[in-house]
């Protein structure tokens, strides 16, 4: 549940970073397209009227009437600065008169095509910005209009950009809660199918657990079964016989010794056999003689089959009894299939200690095989114990290269035994 509520808060922000960068944006867009208009307005009715033949040949007179006409705009703040251009350039007009027959680069001559002007909030270091330049960002509008003779002019002003940072806010302050509390919902709306869901999952996750450690157990139950029955029964009634067969060696027809030599020996050696098969069928008890030694009995039955084991094991292993009985499973399932399978000489066991974790590798020189098509026969046990320490939090990899032989890691986050 708290991981599907730490998704939903990272998703939430994940979508509305953008999206508040997109609004203050928009809202920016929105309150220079405010100031061009604003500016247009302010040229077409205002100052457009004042610039007459007088003003653009410099008359001090008509300065000064245009001066008052702007000056209560000046004065409360609503332009900082305006400036009326030529198209080649020259200022006829500015609140600072010691621009007034300066020419600079044109601003911008298209806009005397009509294309409405323009607008941008930004740091003035042009050379006409002599009187700007330490008032950081502020907002520059130029607009299209024309003297009252109707000569084409461009108009300048320049406002404060606190106008449009305040719209960013109040643009930003009547969206977000909105989309925030929409998204909210929503988020709110999938929560409780999505825990129904996430205790859904957890409670198969549990159930397959337990299924699996039902078939791990009632495997091991099998194989009890299965030895106490050779040994109660065909074993004791091959070594029975082979005991007639002796008696009938020493006291039967001479001429008949040899074949009572011959089944008495085959006898014994079956009775061996079928010894050794419940040795592995019937598994130490871990409990009592604890992993590391009941590893070390496991690995010396494989010198029966001609492979030698090189152990790296402590005395002692301080683990969980139901991690020791899975490791140890899982190392007996690999030495048989290394038995039937791999056609090894030499195996390597080691158990270790890793921070936090149990590792315990095993590694062959056998022929190896191929891991991914390794569903056939022989392999199952395999991908049941790893099914197992998979829900058991922990990982069983299996390495195997053709003839490069195989190499079997399985590691478990150890638990501290109960004793």
């Amino acid at each position: 549940m708290a991981r599907f509520l730490w998704t939903g808060l990272l998703v939430t922000v994940l979508i509305a970073t953008p999206v508040a960068f997109w609004i203050r944006a928009e809202a920016e867009n929105h309150a220079l397209v405010n100031a061009r208009l604003i500016t247009q307005r302010l040229a077409d009715y205002a100052i457009s009227p004042l610039v007459t033949t007088q003003l653009l040949a410099g008359d001090p007179a008509a300065i000064e009437d245009l001066d008052a006409r702007l000056q209560p705009w000046l004065e409360r703040g609503a332009v900082l600065r305006i400036k009326v251009w030529t198209a080649d350039g020259t200022i006829v007009y500015s609140d600072v008169h010691s621009l007034i027959g300066q020419q600079f680069m044109p601003p911008d001559p298209e806009m005397l095509d009509g294309t409405g002007g323009n607008a941008a909030l930004e740091d003035q270091n042009e050379l006409e910005n002599e009187f700007e330049s330490g008032s950081g960002e502020l907002v520059e509008v130029y607009v299209e209009s024309a003297a009252a003779n109707g000569e084409p002019l461009i108009f300048e002003a320049y406002y404060d950009d606190e106008a449009v940072r305040d719209e960013q806010s109040m643009v930003l302050l009547a969206i977000a809660p909105i989309f925030l509390l929409s998204f909210a919902v929503l988020q709110l709306a999938q929560l409780v199918p999505g825990i129904q869901l996430a205790r859904r999952i957890k409670a198969q996750e549990v159930s397959r657990r337990k299924l699996l450690q039902y078939a791990i157990e009632a495997s091991d139950l099998e194989r009890r079964r299965i030895a106490r029955d050779l040994h109660d029964e065909v074993i004791q009634d091959l070594a029975g016989l082979s005991y007639v067969m002796e008696a009938e060696e020493d006291h039967g027809a001479v001429e008949q010794r040899p074949l009572f030599a011959r089944v008495r020996s085959i006898l014994q050696e079956n009775v061996r056999t079928l010894r050794a098969m419940t040795s592995e069928l019937y598994p130490p008890d871990v409990d009592k003689l604890g992993l590391p030694e009941a590893l070390s009995r496991l690995a010396a039955a494989m010198k029966d089959h001609g492979i030698t084991v090189a152990l790296q094991i402590p005395e002692s292993c301080d683990i969980d009894r139901d991690q020791a009985v899975m490791l140890y499973r899982v190392a007996r399932e690999v030495l048989m299939n290394t038995v039937k399978h791999a056609q090894a000489n030499t195996v390597h066991l080691s158990l270790l200690r890793q921070d936090d974790s149990t590792v315990m590798t095993i590694r062959d020189d056998g022929r190896g095989f191929n891991p991914e098509a390794s569903s056939g026969e022989g392999h199952f046990g395999l991908r049941l114990m790893r099914d197992t320490i998979r829900e058991a939090g922990g990982s069983l990899e299996v390495v195997s290269g053709g003839t490069g032989g195989t190499s079997v890691t399985a590691t478990l986050t150890r638990v501290p035994s109960a004793a």
